[in-house]
Formats: C-alpha cells, sequence, structure tokens
C-alpha cells in the first residue's frame, strides 16, 4: 500500500466516513406494489362563471383537444353547429392531482390546490373504481387537504414516515398521476433539504430529482420502508415538465396539520407574539453574539406569550424548546408545530448573556392585516435647532416634538429621536435609513435626544467596535439595523 493510500485508510478510520457509497437498489418493484394501491387520482370539476380568469378556459380547450384525439370523436357529436336556440350549457373546468390513503376509512391527502374552488371532487382507485369525495379541511398556508370518501369495504392505507431522518443522497419512489396517466413510479434520491421557495410561510421543503409532472401534485414520496416522508408539490420547470427539481412538503410538518384538519376541520398553531428577522454577520457583531445565527426579535406584541414570558426587543432566540433556531426562519414552524398551552424553555442572547426564559404557547389566530402609517410627503424647510448631527453614521437626528409627531404621523407612544436628513454617501444611508425613521434604540439602549444617539456611538467607537445596531421604527414596523462606524469620522 502506498503512503498515500495509507493516509486515506487512516483518515477514514478516524473521521467513520465510509469507504464506498451504498448501492441502489436492485428493483423497486416489491415496494411499488404494495404502496400503489394506497395511491388515488383526484379529479375535480368546477363550473365557470364568466369572470373567471381566461387561462382556465385555455386550459379547458387543451384538455377537450386531447380528450377527443384520445376517443377519436372529432367534434364530439357536432355540437359546435350551433345551440338552435337552447342555452348554452355552463362552461365546466376539470382538474388532475393525486392523494393517498392515510386511513382504511377513507381518509385522502392532497394539495389544497389541486381541490381549490371544486364544485365535485371524484376519487379514483387503484381498481378504477370512482367515489365522491367532500373536504375535511384545508391549510392554504401549507398547501394541505384531508378528504373523506366512503367505502364499502376497508381501503388500503399508506404509514407516515420520519421525514426528519431522510438525509440527502437517500433513495425515494414517487407515486401519482402526472397528466392523468394514473399509477405512475418514479424513483430519485433527495436532493436538498429545508429549502425556501417563498410558496408560504412554513417553507421547508425536500428537494428530489424523482420525476415530477403536473398532476402528480398532492402524491406521496416514500422512503425505502414504504413510508410518507413528503407529499409532491411543485416543481421548478422552465418548461412545464420535469426538469429533475422537484419540492414535497415534509412529512412531520404535514402529518401534524392532517392531524388537526382531521380533529378540528382547521390548523391550530402555537403563537409566540414576535416579529422576528434575520441575524446578518454585521447585525451578529453589533449584538456582540459569537455567530450570525437565530432569530432576532424586532417587534413583541403587547400581552401576547413572549410579553408575558419576558422577552424583548432586541433578544436573539437561539434555542425553541429544544430546537436549535440556526436561521429566523425555522422559528415559525417549530413554534406552529408547539401544542397550544404548553410551556416550553426559550433560550436567548440579550446584551452578552445567554439566559432561558419559560414560555406558555399561544394559538394563532387568523389576523386582518392592519393599515401602516405612511410618512408625509411634506419636508420641513429647515432642521430644528434640537437636531444633532453623527457624522460617524452620516445622519442628523432631531429630537421629536408635537409637530414632527403630526407631520411623520406617528404614534404618540413612539419613543426616540427622528431621522432628519440622511448623506447619501454615508454609512446609514448605505443600511437604507431615510428621513422620517425614528430611531428608537442605539446598541439596545434607549435614546430620547441627538446627544444620547452621539454618546452611544461614540462609545463604541472608543470601545473597539466596528458596528453599532440601531432599532428603527418605520411606516408601522420595527426593524434592527446594523451600521459599520465610519472611522474617519
Amino acid at each position: 500500500m502506498s503512503a498515500a493510500a495509507a493516509a486515506l485508510v487512516a483518515t477514514l478510520a478516524l473521521t467513520g466516513a465510509p469507504a464506498a457509497a451504498r448501492s441502489a437498489p436492485e428493483s423497486f418493484a416489491d415496494l411499488a406494489e404494495t404502496l400503489l394501491p394506497a395511491v388515488v387520482n383526484v379529479s375535480t370539476t368546477q363550473v365557470l362563471r364568466d369572470e373567471d380568469n381566461s387561462q382556465q378556459d385555455l386550459e379547458e380547450m387543451f384538455k377537450d383537444f386531447f380528450d377527443r384525439q384520445q376517443r377519436g370523436d372529432g367534434d364530439n357529436g357536432g355540437n359546435g353547429g350551433g345551440d338552435n336556440g337552447r342555452q348554452p350549457e355552463p362552461r365546466r373546468a376539470t382538474s388532475l392531482g393525486s392523494g393517498f390513503i392515510i386511513d382504511p376509512s377513507g381518509y385522502i391527502v392532497t394539495n389544497n390546490h389541486v381541490i381549490e374552488g371544486a364544485d365535485q371532487i371524484t376519487v379514483r382507485l387503484h381498481d378504477d373504481s370512482e367515489l365522491e369525495a367532500k373536504i375535511i379541511g384545508i391549510d392554504t398556508k401549507t398547501d394541505l387537504a384531508l378528504l373523506k370518501v366512503e367505502p364499502k369495504s376497508p381501503l388500503p392505507a399508506v404509514q407516515w414516515g420520519d421525514s426528519d431522518k431522510a438525509r440527502i443522497g437517500d433513495w425515494v419512489l414517487a407515486i401519482g398521476n402526472p397528466f392523468g396517466l394514473g399509477g405512475s413510479v418514479t424513483a430519485g434520491i433527495v436532493s436538498a433539504r429545508q429549502r425556501d421557495i417563498n410558496a408560504g410561510p412554513y417553507d421547508e421543503f425536500i428537494q428530489t430529482d424523482a420525476s415530477i409532472n403536473r398532476g402528480n401534485s398532492g402524491g406521496p414520496m416514500f422512503d425505502m420502508d414504504g413510508g410518507v416522508i413528503g407529499i409532491n408539490t411543485a416543481i421548478f420547470s422552465p418548461s412545464g415538465g420535469s426538469v429533475g427539481i422537484g419540492f414535497a412538503i415534509p412529512s412531520n410538518l404535514a402529518r401534524t396539520v392532517i392531524d388537526q384538519l382531521r380533529e378540528y376541520g382547521h390548523a391550530r398553531r402555537g403563537w409566540l407574539g414576535v416579529r422576528i428577522q434575520s441575524v446578518s454577520p454585521e447585525l451578529a457583531e453589533g449584538l456582540r453574539l459569537p455567530a450570525a445565527k437565530g432569530a432576532l426579535v424586532a417587534n413583541v406584541t403587547a400581552g401576547g406569550p413572549a410579553d408575558a414570558a419576558g422577552i424583548k426587543q432586541g433578544d436573539v432566540i437561539l434555542e425553541f424548546n429544544g430546537h436549535a433556531i440556526d436561521e429566523m426562519r425555522r422559528l415559525p414552524r417549530v413554534v406552529a408545530e408547539t401544542p397550544i398551552n404548553q410551556d416550553v424553555p426559550v433560550v436567548i442572547w440579550r446584551q452578552g448573556d445567554k439566559k432561558t426564559l419559560s414560555v406558555k404557547v399561544g394559538e394563532l389566530a387568523e389576523e386582518t392585516e392592519q393599515a401602516s402609517a405612511q410618512p408625509s410627503s411634506t419636508k420641513p424647510s429647515t432642521a430644528p435647532n434640537n437636531s444633532g448631527k453623527v457624522d460617524l453614521l452620516g445622519l442628523v437626528v432631531t429630537e421629536l416634538t408635537q409637530g414632527l409627531r403630526d407631520q411623520y404621523k406617528l404614534e404618540a407612544d413612539v419613543a426616540g429621536v427622528l431621522v432628519s436628513s440622511v448623506d447619501p454617501n454615508g454609512a446609514a444611508a448605505e443600511k437604507g435609513l431615510q428621513e422620517g425613521d425614528v430611531i428608537i434604540e442605539v446598541d439596545q439602549k434607549a435614546v430620547k435626544t441627538p446627544a444620547d444617539v452621539k454618546k452611544r456611538v461614540d462609545d463604541a467607537k472608543s470601545n473597539g467596535y466596528r458596528v453599532v445596531t440601531l432599532l428603527v421604527y418605520r411606516g408601522g414596523d420595527f426593524q434592527w439595523v446594523a451600521v459599520r462606524i465610519d472611522n474617519k469620522g
């Protein structure tokens, strides 16, 4: 054995890395044969109104064309030759998707977008028998729906798998109804996890290269043990066909939602009562946080669970109920999945120290978004006398007066200093600060006068810090902004 080979063997032994990749299954046939009977085709019918989107008409036209070509019935009996004085029949749009049975009594999981707006839902089983389905519940935030059919005898059902155990590179099977072809099986691997495709607030999709096409939506993704680890939901495709980039809702997210739809008819989610933002490297430096991770609290809902537990603006949530919050977008999902009224530990970073608080999780309610106050377009001709220039940041701040509150439509309880002008070449402008913003805190200390702002910035510079964090209020929202100190000042 050469010295290089010996070194490689020694490295593998130390790291525990496998010497060879696991071979592909000889065949998926046995697994597919077992799973296929529990996968169904879902078809819907919707009566079109005149104001419905013309895209539906286009899709219906193409479907009618292909149906006629398959049947060979030309113009469908000559109905196109005029209405002979009869009223035209209502136009109907149909769509096709997939689903899978999770209970022998007839509970079926699919995507909400498969059945959305349907007047009639028909489920075709593996033996080609058809049953009418009713909607038990839908959840638009995760694009999930639960249907129920009434079979004459128990149906074959599949079991949920553990999507958290799925690793990148694991084999998966996708079964569904692509282009209405029915019971089609494709195989691939887990290409990536926790993908955010901007489909909803709880995006953590599993990405796969198993072939997924139109009509596969709502169908199951299986692991090699036959457990459902995902619900095939979306594809990335410039052409509309499969290019090997498909996305599935993780089963551990879906299962929780489906259980709630079955029990309550709607999803019940945990609620913390905070508005959060991501922690950039500059914010981490300004917050004296060792690493850029966690969810930074921009605002706390008064009277909410976080407020009651003592969570404050500027805290960084590092762990929630034992789950590490490495990225901001992970927190909403973890909170949503937490049982309501459960007391959970929350690890936060506050002004250089870790603290653990106990939070009683509330229930998220659908709320109507309130309009935000918009700054007036009227600008003052000159800055008031109680203004101060902060050269290190490149801005001028002004003490709030009632006149300025009226001018910028600021609520009475907003306390801080107003940004009256911004140097377009300064550090503050680089971070997007603008006239009319209100600086509430500098480095997590409240400011009420221009002198307070200047002192906090000067203190940060004298202590060797390169960044200060500003809590900024704009148009009804709070946001933390990390601004680099201009040491040329």
